[in-house]
This record gives structure tokens, C-alpha cells and sequence, in this order.
């Protein structure tokens, strides 16, 4: 008996006009299809009896014309299997060799091992506790969550993460005034707008860290803002600068990244949080808190938000990308009064709303304390992986200094001047993907550049992990026995 998809007949688009009869104009229309691509190899056609209802044509001429094109080599039909487009070889050209199908690249084409930042190890997301989390929160919700999702996103998501972030992070939320994001970058997309629609007297600038990712200062210039960049040091970003840049630049914001400083791993000093802050009050300007990696500390006390220094003037902005997974593109954002409004109203102007179930799921959750459990056994899993990278340079390459390991999923090599783009190619060469520090330095940003690498650990399975870090102590340049500085530093 046929499966019930087969019984009822699958959507299938064939053109029948055309010189001949019914039964030519068929075989010419099943030839093409299959010819031009449009039906794969292996793609399953609907039964006689389906086609012909759907054609209007009688089923015997379906199934002749079937036939036919199974002794011509167009079809295969086999007992149980149905009538499949059969395999072919390739079509060549009246006027050249056969054409190629692209397929993937060559395996020497891509890394065997990839140490890049900026994702977490995908392979660890939690996928029976957020199936469980799915089914409670698909059996409690609301009819209307299947409706169009709000722009602010579902209050039971924002209820949630209210608690959770006063609870983990020290934020000052009230759940009114949390914007649920498709992801950090409409987060900060949405933002630069509705400061840059605010401002008078010109365009604006934000300020941002001499040292970060290149597609958020591309964001903040696509929405008419330019940007000015923040000296980052041993300490995180100057933000002592900020009152002269204002000056100088007309600076509307700061995007700082305080906890875990992207790239160099650093959190913000405590005074720089201070002048940070002072310096949004006085000017009446704006701090936009990316916490990156805020939920990895592994030697020391997390270092709570900067908003809950100051609500009014700080926003604070989160994402689940690195704490669960990217795709499922949850992110949020915690408001000052004055901002909330001018953000939904950009919202509702056709920007993308994250899925009402995801947020469902994610409020579950978190509520149901499975979002904890998974952040301590994430933490360890990346702690460890920390100590093997330590342990690796400390035995194989002691002269190469390591720093920004107090916490997130990467750490900074320091390289001698000079040397950064060689060693990126040789990691190359050892079938490793790497980024250098210079990836990450801003145009025209202040201070002479620093050489160095940037090498996740978060990023690998764990079956790759001990390959990768292999290539890696390979790739790096040996002792010049100069008395280098060694050990590690947060």
C-alpha cells in the first residue's frame, strides 16, 4: 500500500501545451524537467493515479508515458520504491566536455582544525533538555503566541529574563523594558537608528573600542552614524577619552565591551566603569553594554553589568548565541525609559521578530533552572579546554605569553612585532583556521598596533580540540632565546 504523501499526490508543475497530443506534450514536459535539473536524481514522482487527477488526463496515459520514459532511461521504477528521475550521467554541450556539477571543495581546501572566535561549540547545545523545555512551553502556551509576534517580544520571555538578569548579572530590569532581539546585531542596528533619528545638528558618532568586531562598527555606519575609536589597554577601554571626544566628535554613545573586552580579554577597570558612566550622566549620552561572554568567568568572581550602575544611561544588551547556540537567534535588550518607545517603533517598520515558540521555549527554560544547569556543565567543559591550551603553550612554546584567560571562550598569544601575518599563514599550512589580532583593530584606531593571535578554544568539539591545539603549538615561532617573558595573565 502507498504511503499516504504518495496516495494524495505530490505538487508537481508540468507544462502540456505544445505541438502532438496529451501523451507528447507529457513526455516532452517530463524530459525537460528532469533535463534542466528541475527534478534531481532520486526525486520521487507522484503515482499515475495522482498525476492524472492533477493533469485531468487519464491514467493510462500517465502510465504509459511512464514506462516509456523507464526504457528510455529518463525514470526507474522499482516494486515498493515508486517511479524515480533515474541516475544520469552528466549532459554535455554540442560544443565542449561534459558539464560539471560544482560539488564540495577539496578537503585541502578547508581547515581540519578551526581555533577562530566567535561562536561557542554548537555540538554541546543541550538538545533533550530544550526538546522537554519545547513540549511544556508548545502544551502552556496561548493560542494568540501562534499569531504575529510582538515587537517587543513575548512577556513571558521578558518576565523571565527580568528576574534571570537581576538574579546572574546585577541588571536593573523591569520587564517593560526589555526588547527581545532577532540576534546582537539588530539589537545594536535597531539602537543606532533611534540615537542617530534623536540627534540634531548632524550625523553623530559613537565611540568605540580601538579593538572589536568590524561588522558592528558596519552596522553603526549603515544607520548614518560614524564612529570614533576608544584606546583599549591592559585596563579595557579609556573611557578618561570620552569627554574630549565628545568635544571634538559630537559622541552620542559608547558601545564598551566591560565584562570580557572583545578581543584582548580584558574587563573594564573599575575606574573606567566609573568615568564611563559619569560621563553618559554629565553629556546626557548613552553606554550600549555588549556583554560578551559575561556568563564565563572561570578564576575570579563574574564581573557584574555596568547597567546597574546606571539604568538610565547604560543599555544593557545580551544574546544566547554564545550560551546556547547562534541559530537560534535570541537576543535582548535592557532599555532606559527615553529609548523604549523610539526602539519599537523602528521595530515595527518590518524588522525581523524572533520566533514566538523559541522565546517560549527559552522562557521555559530558564525558568525550569535548565538554562543554569547547562551554563555550569558549559563552564567547566570550557574551563577545561582552557587549562589544556595553557598547559600545551607552557610545555611546547613557554616563551609565547598568553593573557585574557580569566574567562569568554578565547585567549590572546602575543606574538613578536612583525611576525602576526607569517604565523597566521603557517597555522594555514598546518591545516589550522586562525585570526590575528589586526582582524579585529578598528581604522585609524590610536597606538601602535599589537601582534598577536586570537585563538578560541570554545569553538572545536571536543574530538577535535587536542588535533587543533596541536597544529597550533607547530605553527608558532620557537625561542629566540632572548629571555621572553613567559606565564599568563587575566
Amino acid at each position: 500500500m502507498e504511503n499516504s504523501w504518495a496516495t494524495f499526490g505530490r505538487d508537481l508543475h508540468l507544462d502540456l501545451t505544445g505541438p502532438g497530443g496529451v501523451r507528447a506534450a507529457l513526455l516532452r514536459a517530463l524530459r525537460d524537467a528532469v533535463r534542466s535539473g528541475r527534478l534531481s536524481t532520486g526525486t520521487r514522482l507522484p503515482s499515475s493515479r495522482s498525476l492524472a487527477a492533477d493533469l485531468g488526463i487519464a491514467r493510462n496515459t500517465v502510465a504509459d508515458s511512464y514506462a516509456e520514459l523507464v526504457a528510455e532511461g529518463w525514470l526507474s521504477a522499482r516494486q515498493g520504491s515508486g517511479t524515480r528521475v533515474a541516475e544520469r550521467a552528466p549532459a554535455r554541450d554540442a560544443t565542449g566536455p561534459a558539464r560539471r556539477t560544482p560539488g564540495p571543495a577539496r578537503p585541502d581546501d578547508r581547515p581540519r582544525f578551526d581555533l577562530t572566535p566567535g561562536r561557542p561549540d554548537v555540538s554541546s547545545f543541550p538538545r533533550t533538555a530544550w526538546l522537554a523545555a519545547a513540549r511544556r512551553a508548545l502544551t502552556a502556551a496561548p493560542s494568540e503566541a501562534f499569531g504575529y509576534g510582538l515587537p517587543a517580544g513575548r512577556p513571558e520571555l521578558r518576565a523571565v529574563l527580568a528576574d534571570y538578569l537581576a538574579r546572574a548579572r546585577g541588571v536593573r530590569a523591569d520587564p517593560d523594558r526589555i526588547v527581545v532581539c532577532a540576534g546582537f546585531m539588530q539589537g545594536l542596528g535597531l539602537l543606532s537608528r533611534a540615537l542617530g533619528a534623536a540627534g540634531s545638528g548632524g550625523a553623530g558618532r559613537l565611540a568605540v573600542e580601538s579593538y572589536g568586531l568590524s561588522f558592528h562598527r558596519d552596522v553603526i555606519t549603515r544607520a548614518g552614524l560614524g564612529t570614533v575609536p576608544l584606546t583599549v589597554d591592559d585596563h579595557g577601554a579609556r573611557t578618561e577619552e570620552l569627554p574630549a571626544l565628545d568635544a571634538a566628535r559630537d559622541i552620542r554613545a559608547a558601545l564598551l565591551t566591560p565584562a570580557h573586552q572583545f578581543p584582548t580579554g580584558v574587563p573594564l577597570h573599575p575606574d573606567r566603569r566609573a568615568a564611563a558612566v559619569n560621563w553618559a550622566r554629565s553629556t546626557g549620552g548613552y553606554i550600549l553594554e555588549d556583554d560578551y561572554d559575561g556568563e564565563f568567568r572561570y578564576d575570579r568572581q563574574p564581573v557584574g553589568a555596568l547597567q546597574g550602575l546606571d539604568p538610565d544611561h547604560v543599555v544593557y544588551l545580551g544574546t544566547a548565541s554564545k550560551s546556547l547556540a547562534p541559530a537560534l537567534r535570541l537576543a535582548w535588550m535592557v532599555l532606559p525609559d527615553r529609548l523604549v518607545d523610539p526602539v519599537l517603533a523602528l521595530k515595527r517598520t518590518g524588522e525581523w521578530q524572533s520566533g514566538s515558540l523559541e522565546q517560549l521555549t527559552l522562557a521555559e527554560f530558564l525558568a525550569s533552572g535548565a538554562y543554569d544547569r547547562h551554563l555550569r556543565g558549559m563552564r567547566l567543559r570550557y574551563r577545561r579546554r582552557r587549562d589544556q591550551l595553557v598547559q600545551a603553550l607552557a610545555d611546547r612554546a613557554p616563551h609565547v605569553h598568553v593573557s585574557g584567560i580569566a574567562a569568554g571562550l578565547h585567549a590572546v598569544l602575543d606574538l613578536p612585532p612583525g611576525t602576526e601575518r607569517s604565523i597566521v599563514q603557517a597555522a594555514r599550512w598546518q591545516g589550522l583556521a586562525l585570526e590575528g589580532l589586526s582582524t579585529f583593530r578598528a581604522p585609524a584606531a590610536p597606538g601602535p598596533p599589537r601582534d598577536g593571535l586570537v585563538v578560541a578554544y570554545g569553538t572545536p568539539p571536543d574530538h577535535a580540540f587536542a588535533g587543533g591545539l596541536e597544529a597550533l603549538v607547530s605553527a608558532l615561532p620557537p625561542d629566540p632565546g632572548r629571555g621572553a617573558a613567559t606565564g599568563a595573565r587575566a
